[in-house]
């Protein structure tokens, strides 16, 4: 590991400008990703790390009918909220069902939409072809095995897997992030802050050099409707997906009004599925209308031999999670 300093900061302000002003720094957190990639992974070196965990950033409110949240807060803290497991259960389940207590402790919220991919090429220093470390040096996961691989928004660039749960129910409720930056603040939409990757694998998100995730803004459920999110994993805990689903729908008369449904352990970025929600809305809460969302949901895949399984497992995913959501027999 590559020596660095570490400097602790008590001011946003103070902390954007330490950080913008030197092209080697790096905010510190929670840590949980961060200090793998450095000492264990060794594929980041920051020559400067800016503790940040003194900020005045851990709050959870409530306000226009939509819940506010600071990005020091805790995995486990917002899981906790009261008004997340009665309004947003959803939310609830995919953070409980992400990391196990002890990281949930340690782990922001800020540094969950942050999180790097678990591509086991990305993280390992002696495979060379990876774009997404090695911008040009190809993906080795194109050859490889490649089981815990996107199918959605990938190409021969880079089928590098988003591990996040969290974000699959937040692009789902069209969550917005604030941004502080030395020229100022400024706020973008979650299903706009992650970037696929195309031939540029290496830039991940809008974020530039310096910005701080500050607050995630999370738009509550509407009166009546019911949301649920189901990871689809190897193993009961302690596990990324390889297929997950997070619904929410708004029955009436049988009848949904209102549908929202996104997708994780299948794309390269945590992936919203527009077009099956414009199935779901006005049809039937009825089996064979949860189908047609589900086959339109994992339309034109990108698959590799150990990837190909995963359109079918997605689309089984997807339809159980409606089912259980809406209350509708198989």
């Amino acid at each position: 590991m590559r020596p660095f300093e570490y400097v602790r900061v008590d001011d946003v302000a103070a902390a954007v400008a330490l950080v913008s002003a030197d092209p080697q720094a790096q905010y510190l957190a929670g840590g949980t990703t961060q200090i793998d990639l450095m000492l264990k992974d060794g594929v980041i070196a920051p020559g400067r790390l800016a503790d940040i965990t003194g900020l005045p950033l851990r709050r959870v409110t409530v306000r226009d009918d939509a819940l506010l949240v600071g990005a020091l807060t805790t995995m486990e803290a917002l899981a906790g909220d009261p008004v997340v497991a009665g309004q947003l259960p959803f939310v609830r389940e995919a953070l409980l069902a992400g990391a196990s207590p002890q990281l949930r402790n340690m782990a922001t919220i800020g540094g969950n939409l942050l999180q790097r991919t678990r591509c086991r090429y990305f993280r390992d220093r002696e495979v060379p072809a990876c774009n997404k470390r090695v911008p040009g040096s190809g993906c080795a996961a194109m050859r490889g095995p490649a089981r815990m691989h996107a199918i959605l928004g990938a190409s021969e660039h880079c089928i590098a897997l988003h591990p996040a749960d969290l974000c699959v129910p937040l692009v789902a409720l069209d969550a917005v992030i604030d941004i502080e930056s030395a020229g100022g603040r400024r706020s973008v939409p979650l299903t706009e802050f992650y970037v696929l990757p195309g031939d540029r694998p290496d830039i991940e998100n809008v974020l530039e050099h310096g910005e701080l995730l500050t607050q995630v803004r999370i738009p509550l459920l509407p009166t009546g409707a019911r949301s649920g999110y189901l990871k689809v994993r190897d193993r009961a805990s302690y596990e990324f997906a390889l297929a997950s689903a997070a619904a929410a729908l708004l029955i009436q008369d049988g009848t949904i009004a209102w549908a929202r449904l996104a997708l994780g352990g299948v794309g390269t970025v945590p992936w919203r599925a527009r077009e099956a929600e414009e199935i779901l809305c006005g049809a039937p809460a009825v089996d064979r209308t949860f189908r047609a969302a589900a086959q339109v949901a994992l339309r034109d895949p990108f698959t590799v031999p150990g990837t190909a399984f995963k359109v079918e497992l997605g689309q089984r995913t997807i339809i159980r999670m409606l089912h259980t959501v809406s209350g509708a027999r198989s």
